[in-house]
């Protein structure tokens, strides 16, 4: 049972949970859903004890908690994947110390033989809670199922890619045996078929899971209740069965919310009205200007009421617009080839170009080079052989997967800096990305992932670049931003080159051809193909 009673937390002057509250059961699957910032990330660091609640109580009793954050990084970074995989358990530490206590019994008086025999016993306890006997066994079928390669085992953190990372974390966190499992957008880097295995995992997991996610379709094949966290009232409800459902209901709600602030509107007119009239009124009628002052009262509360329900309704808003045409070839890639050190070639002479505005699609498994493709075309990377070549006219922005390039030591507002724009401009801009007031003061290393891929998307739209090179650019945004950026990119009459794992956002943009890798074919795009790459394993869904 996971148990909140009127918690209450702040970050300076804002406002996170207000005397929240919310049970969940023991094996209840979870979705936890909220626009970006509301606090979702936030109950999990909760829960993890990294975060102290400022009031009320978030309880779940002894269970063991598995986590998977939104963006991993690995303490050890030299150590090879096979080591991390096995830590997921503790069977190989328990054992070590089961030996020594053997060790120890032979030189042990009576008393200390007593203590070492009840530490013997808890031990035990542990190890058959972590299916000791069996565990290695279970750590090598989720590497088959997860389809890490043998070869990936013997690498070390340090050299992974961001979707190889990703999946070994992932991994790691199932092998854990967990009864309470923490997943924060636990598909931004997954490959179709692994997700195919784990949405079947987590449909049969015997205990509880809490799933932070914006991909719609995987929420809806696991979770059986939903946990709304309101950014506007700081409150947490739960609703029973998957995303769609809470949609339905949620939607049905904001439509009778809608209605009363349509009266509302209708009174504060009435007000207004009346209070105009009190005004004109001559200052011999002071019962007329009593009352035109009570009602000036009740209109300035009846404002702010409105005011404060307006933010329900609140959407980022944007327009990609390039400063000048696409040229007929904006872009060439000519004989490209590329290895990490000491590792094999990741491509071998790949050409291709891009045709002036395309939509052009970079599909394969994860680890065969698609981000790095990106970043050797935006000159992150340099090639082994081969070179890139931008024709004079194209104008160039690269949204980044992993958003390395933000400055988190800068505000907002610093981060999006453009001489082309005054700060009153960019101001207005970013209010269209949900950063009103002092927010676009705020240090960018304090947003939440979603804030950050904002702040992302809107130095994307004032570069009023002709092609677009996106790595995952839906990856941390709630379904409503996908959908609007999804539009705009569609509409957009520049070039688009992405690398994106989102079926829905693939279909909306309109992709004209695909480059398979690791072969470097191409192809013009196909929704069969498109389905062989992102629904691969259905039988597991």
């Amino acid at each position: 049972m996971i148990r909140a009673n009127k918690i209450s937390l702040a970050f300076g002057t804002e406002t996170i949970y207000d005397d929240a509250d919310f049970t969940l059961g023991d094996k209840d699957k979870t979705g936890i859903v909220g626009v970006n910032g509301a606090g979702k990330t936030t109950l999990f660091k909760v829960m993890l004890g990294q975060k102290e609640l400022d009031g009320g109580s978030l309880a779940f009793g002894s269970a063991r908690v598995g986590y998977l954050p939104q963006e991993i990084e690995f303490d050890d970074r030299q150590k090879t994947v096979w080591e991390y995989l096995c830590e997921g358990r503790p069977v190989r530490r328990l054992e070590a110390r089961l030996n020594r206590i053997y060790d120890e019994l032979s030189v042990a008086d009576e008393r200390e033989q007593t203590a070492l025999l009840a530490e013997m016993s808890n031990i035990q306890s542990e190890l058959d809670g972590y299916d000791a006997y069996n565990a290695e066994n279970v750590l090598l079928e989720l590497i088959f199922d997860m389809q890490i390669d043998d070869m990936l085992l013997d690498m070390r953190l340090g050299d992974l890619s961001g979707g190889q990372k990703s999946k070994v974390a992932f991994a790691r966190v199932l092998y854990s045996n967990a009864q309470i499992l923490l997943l924060d957008e636990p598909t931004n880097h997954l490959d179709a078929s692994t997700k195919g295995f784990v949405t079947k995992f987590l449909k049969e997991y015997n205990g509880s899971v809490l799933i932070i996610s914006h991909d719609v379709a995987f929420l809806n094949a696991i979770v059986g209740k939903i946990l709304f966290v309101n950014k506007t009232t700081h409150k947490t409800t739960v609703y029973d069965g998957n995303y769609t459902t809470f949609k339905r209901r949620y939607a049905q709600e904001q439509l009778l919310k809608e209605l009363r602030i349509a009266q509302q509107e209708q009174e504060i007119k009435k007000l207004s009205d009346f209070v105009l009239k009190a005004k004109q009124a001559s200052r011999t009628n002071h019962n007329l200007k009593r009352m035109g002052q009570d009602r000036e009262v009740k209109l300035a509360k009846a404002i702010a009421a409105l005011e404060k329900r307006d933010k329900l309704y609140k959407h980022v808003k944007m327009r990609l617009e390039p400063k000048r045409e696409s040229a007929k070839i904006p872009l060439e890639v000519k004989n490209l080839s590329f290895n990490y050190a000491d590792r094999p070639k990741l491509y071998d002479k790949l050409s291709f170009n891009l045709v002036g505005n395309e939509r052009f699609l970079i599909v394969g498994e994860n680890g065969v080079g698609k981000s790095t493709l990106l970043k050797l075309i935006m000159g992150v990377l340099h090639p082994t052989g081969g070179e890139v070549v931008f024709n004079p006219k194209t104008d160039t922005a690269y949204y980044a997967q992993e958003l390395e390039l933000l400055d988190e030591n800068k505000t907002v507002l610093e981060n999006v800096e453009s001489a082309s724009y005054t700060d009153l401009q960019l101001r207005n801009v970013l209010g269209n990305f949900l950063f009103n007031g002092d927010a676009v003061f705020k240090r960018v290393g304090l947003l939440s992932p979603g804030e950050k891929a904002r702040v992302a998307l809107c130095k994307l739209l004032i570069t009023k670049a002709n092609l677009l090179i996106l790595d995952e650019p839906t990856n941390h945004l709630d379904p409503d931003t996908q959908a609007v950026i999804g539009e705009n990119f569609r509409d957009y009459t520049g070039t688009i080159l992405v690398v994106s794992h989102n079926p829905e956002f693939v279909e909306q943009i309109g992709i004209t051809r695909m480059l398979i890798l690791p072969e470097g074919k191409i192809v013009d795009y196909s929704k069969e193909l498109l389905s062989y790459y992102y629904i691969l394993n259905t039988d597991f869904v």
